[in-house]
């Protein structure tokens, strides 16, 4: 059984808008999918999309500290900063 939804989630976009090379936003770190069919999720799902974002942003700065060649993806700002903190 679902729990029920008091507040809704918000979207993890920050309005960096561009796609990286494996398909995936710079600002938010959503797939294409991901994106068009936010307003369509349950709350269990966004919630997933937003753990699979950070799982995503995490092995992203590993990558980068390892290879600083890779560009950086956009810093998360407001609330969202501690979506993506480690």
């Amino acid at each position: 059984m679902e729990q029920l939804e008091f507040f809704s989630i918000p979207s993890p976009c920050i309005g960096v808008c561009q796609v990286n090379e494996r398909g995936y936003c710079k600002g938010c770190m959503r797939s294409r999918e991901e994106r068009f069919n936010w307003q369509n999720m349950t709350a269990d799902q966004q919630r997933n999309t937003i753990r699979l974002c950070r799982q995503r942003y995490l092995r992203l700065r590993r990558t980068t500290n390892q290879n600083s060649e890779v560009s950086t993806p956009a810093e998360p700002v407001g609330y969202q900063q501690n979506l993506f903190d480690e």
